[in-house]
């Protein structure tokens, strides 16, 4: 099969088009013929070799996270999906390679389609969606009447979390350019600072929840838009202890993770505000349910653009560029 390899770590180091053998299929898994794959970040992070300590992948390694195709082989353990089926998964940490014609992914992991959505919206969604769900639903539990503050409300996690927090009922303030005001309106954001001429900081008090998905700067800035009891959760670092235990790492990445997390989280402890880091899992009961916010209508997808596959370099290229509306998406098939 084609796949787009990562052969070395390194900066902007292009993928290697090449023919590679199809995977293997595990017991538990289903092999699904791509039609189309997000392009996410956290591909750019794995190929710059950011992530070895937590992420000890070998090379040469298939990118991509996000997949929407179609199930053409199940594992003989496999119950819930047949040949035929039209499925969307976020794939697990050691088993990503979306960027191919074929990837095997856990039935655990798995979900049906949004029957409304074409494939290549239904690309876009599992990984955002399912940070967004475990950021905001999981870890702050937000409820109705509270007040979130999602950075960079035009990103790919930012245009699904903005329309998750306002069917939860919460009031959402954010962070964009003047460009992109209009379109986190039209999500829903009731409060939209333009961040190239105002400072959030200076304008938000008394939020109940804070998903940060910026620098460091803006992570301590964070810690004065949150009220006393309220939780700061960051989805870009630092990583915590509690992260640490959860991924199984050795001891001393354990020990480095809770020594970059030290200053933060003492003094979040001091305005008695809750830290936390979030690196998403891939979940299929989760998606289940974000599916049934597509079916009702409740949210709708934020595609950008799409590439060839061909172009797979291209749109990561695009998406480091820190541009995008919404998702960037490799069609396949």
């Amino acid at each position: 099969m084609r796949a787009f390899v990562l052969e070395r770590y390194g900066k902007n180091l292009a993928l290697t088009l090449a023919d590679v053998p199809a995977p293997e299929l595990r017991d538990d898994e289903v092999l699904v013929e791509v039609h189309a794959a997000g392009v996410n970040q956290l591909d750019s992070k794995i190929r710059e070799g950011e992530f070895k300590l937590i992420l000890p992948y070998r090379l040469p390694l298939v990118l991509g996270h996000d997949v929407a195709g179609v199930v053409v082989k199940v594992g003989p353990r496999v119950r819930q999906f047949k040949l035929g089926d039209e499925v969307y998964a976020r794939v697990d940490d050691f088993r990503i390679g979306t960027f191919a014609e074929f990837v095997p992914v856990k039935e655990d992991s798995l979900a049906l389609k949004p029957e409304g959505l074409t494939m290549e919206e239904a690309a876009s969604i599992p990984l955002v969606a399912l940070t967004a769900w475990q950021t905001l639903v999981e870890k702050a539990n937000l409820k109705k009447g509270q007040k979130v503050f999602i950075q960079s409300g035009s990103g790919g996690v930012g245009t699904f979390a903005i329309q998750l927090a306002k069917h939860l009922g919460a009031t959402v303030a954010t962070t964009t350019s003047t460009t992109n005001v209009a379109l986190v309106k039209s999500l829903g954001a009731d409060i939209v600072i333009d961040y190239k001429t105002q400072d959030f900081e200076d304008v938000l008090r008394d939020y109940d929840v804070v998903l940060n998905s910026q620098d460091r700067k803006a992570l301590e800035k964070s810690l004065h838009v949150v009220k006393g009891g309220g939780k700061l959760i960051s989805i870009s670092g630092p990583p915590d202890p509690e992260f640490g235990k959860e991924s199984g790492a050795p001891g001393f990445v354990k020990l480095i993770m809770r020594l970059l997390s030290s200053g933060i989280r003492r003094r979040a402890k001091r305005r008695g505000v809750g830290f936390s880091f979030l690196f998403m899992k891939a979940s299929g009961s989760q998606l289940r349910e974000i599916t049934r916010l597509f079916d009702v209508g409740a949210i709708r997808p934020v595609v950008d653009r799409v590439f060839p596959f061909e172009s797979t370099n291209e749109a990561m290229a695009y998406v480091e560029a820190g541009r995008a509306k919404g998702k960037v998406v490799v069609k396949i098939k």
